[in-house]
């Protein structure tokens, strides 16, 4: 308990410790005086003193060590005994960002490990986790949208949602213009500078309720930036189904529309990219992460609090019981 005190503590007055230096003078002081007043005289027997040692005399050296206490305790209130808090105040103008991402059935193809639904989770997972002052929200989609969380800076609740997320809660299919769609909703109305999409997906779009287009055009009126990505490896992949024979993996072709996402991407003034693997998947965040960047100020602020009354409260206390005793109990009458 009393390391774990230390480890917190520091001193404003280290300096004053060299008063320390004094108690070794004081002692060897007390003893040379102690030796002066012995008297040496002359009796004919000893017999008649061997009751005069009596406790007081046991115990007459212990106002000195109540003396030594009270000027060590002294010392270490001088040098100031203090906690420290350290505090980082961050203010300044975050980004919103919507994280959407396509989560049909040809997202648990396996060239991505584990698949490429779960490669993306973990990544944007990550993703959120470096994002410390953005407002971010999270849309699902496949033959239709959902927004699975609204913008906000709960970390932990993105982070939750993100790993409960599992396909087969939406109808399947690949709706890219419906999950883009929503997307720019959640973000047009904000006031912040820059807003994002990061669109995340494995197939072409096959007609939703809205075409790509549309969303698109919105994209770039409102200022919304799109970064799209496209997971999947070049030719075949191999994808989970299940037979009557049970479960297997199937080699299909893989189709990404990137001229569709390049499009979408430069018309707002985004980027497309290609996820091949999990590594090129966290490479591709990492990109975005160092290209929109929050604008923030961090002011360190240090709190000390002053630790000093207990040591000078123990100087007081073992300074006024060495007086009682001096003038009472060992009280030297003439």
């Amino acid at each position: 308990m009393l390391y774990n005190w230390y480890q917190h503590i520091t001193f404003a007055w280290p300096w004053v410790f060299l008063g320390f230096a004094l108690l070794p003078l004081m002692v060897i002081w007390y003893l040379f005086r102690q030796r002066k007043q012995q008297a040496a005289f002359n009796v004919s027997s000893s017999s008649q003193f061997v009751y005069a040692s009596s406790w007081k005399t046991g115990l007459r050296h212990s106002l000195l060590v109540f003396r030594l206490l009270a000027i060590s305790s002294l010392i270490i209130a001088l040098a100031r005994p203090q906690t420290r808090n350290d505090e980082e105040l961050k203010s300044g103008e975050g980004i919103d960002i919507i994280l959407c991402i396509d989560v049909s059935g040809s997202m648990m193809a396996q060239d991505l490990l584990p698949d490429r639904l779960e490669a993306s989770k973990q990544v944007a997972a990550d993703f959120v986790a470096s994002r410390t002052t953005d407002r971010i929200g999270v849309v699902i989609f496949s033959g239709e949208s959902f927004t699975l969380v609204p913008l906000t800076t709960d970390k932990e609740v993105l982070r939750s949602q993100l790993y409960n997320i599992q396909r087969g809660v939406l109808e399947d299919g690949t709706a890219i213009g419906d999950g883009l769609g929503i997307s720019i909703a959640r973000l047009k109305n904000s006031t912040v500078k820059t807003k994002i999409v990061i669109l995340l997906t494995d197939g072409e779009d096959q007609g939703g309720r809205i075409s790509p287009t549309e969303p698109r055009l919105m994209a770039k009126n409102y200022g919304i930036r799109v970064y799209t990505i496209g997971v999947g490896t070049d030719g075949y992949a191999p994808v989970p189904v299940m037979t009557e024979n049970g479960p297997t993996t199937q080699m299909q072709k893989v189709n990404i529309d990137e001229k569709l996402l390049r499009a979408i991407a430069v018309e707002s003034g985004g980027l497309y990219f290609r996820a091949r693997d999990t590594e090129s998947l966290r490479s591709i965040y990492s990109e975005i992460d160092k290209l929109e960047r929050s604008k923030i100020e961090v002011t360190a602020l240090k709190r000390y609090t002053e630790k000093f009354h207990p040591f000078a409260l123990a100087a007081a206390f073992f300074l006024l019981l060495e007086m009682v005793l001096r003038y009472t109990i060992f009280r030297k009458f003439p």
